[in-house]
């Protein structure tokens, strides 16, 4: 898209000049999947290649990726972009449209790769109360899942600090909802009965000693209690200090118990 992106250590994604104009969202090049990530989709298909394990995609949701195209970088209260939602709510729309199309392209090639599952990750999106999503957000995420759910993969759908969103993001789309580790899986599941879970492990459980994963994994399943539709995930990504030895048995463990 001819966005300009460096990613800085201590920072993250650094966007200079940022997207925050109609002048400058018309400018936005076309996104041509297999130009913009020819390496990717080479890398899935050689995996899916010399790999039996299921391989996920992954997208960022277009308000997230919004949130760093008109900020310029990470903002935890993200009010750049919510400053442009209600200010120039044309604007918005356009950036936001825009980017549903770049999302529906990324993952569909993805898909064509070989990818079997495909996870959209909506990092800043708990920064909106539920009237801002309803309004401003849902219809883009809803024409988002309407234009991939015909792929034939299940669809994730995650959040960070979305509990009072969990109804609005089920209604917007996907298989499976993701639950970050600030609501317990069974009041989240409780808000989308009809949709499988995914979640929901404290990250940072995994930097203390292996007594404390174990118990706060086996917390976690007890809320699952063997219900169908539960996939045991982290509830965000895994931490850069955080021991691999570790993940290795928090997996094993999660295999014995859900083999019972």
């Amino acid at each position: 898209m001819g966005v300009p992106l460096e990613i800085r250590e201590g920072v993250g994604p650094v966007i200079d000049p940022p997207v925050d104009t109609l002048a400058a969202i018309r400018a936005l090049r076309p996104f041509d999947a297999e130009e913009a990530v020819g390496p990717l989709l080479e890398a899935i298909r050689l995996i899916r290649g010399e790999s039996p394990a299921p391989l996920i995609g992954f997208a960022g949701a277009p308000f997230t990726l919004a949130s760093y195209m008109v900020t310029g970088r990470s903002s935890r209260d993200a009010e750049g972009i919510k400053s442009l939602m209600r200010a120039e709510p044309e604007t918005f729309d356009a950036l936001l449209s825009r980017l549903v199309d770049t999302t529906i392209t990324y993952v569909s090639a993805q898909v064509g790769a070989g990818v079997q599952a495909v996870q959209l990750f909506d990092s800043w999106v708990g920064t909106l109360s539920p009237f801002d999503y309803g309004r401003s957000v849902l219809p883009h995420m809803r024409r988002l899942f309407a234009g991939i759910q015909t792929l034939g993969v299940p669809l994730i759908h995650f959040g960070t600090g979305s509990a009072g969103l969990l109804k609005l993001q089920a209604e917007a789309g996907g298989d499976v909802i993701g639950l970050d580790w600030r609501i317990g899986l069974n009041d989240g599941w409780s808000r989308v009965p009809d949709r499988a879970v995914q979640g929901n492990l404290d990250p940072a459980a995994l930097l203390g000693p292996w007594s404390g994963v174990e118990e706060q994994a086996r917390w976690v399943l007890a809320q699952a209690a063997s219900r169908p539709g539960h996939i045991f995930n982290l509830g965000h990504g895994v931490l850069p200090a955080t021991d691999p030895d570790d993940l290795r048995r928090l997996v094993d463990l999660v295999h014995e118990e859900t083999a019972r």
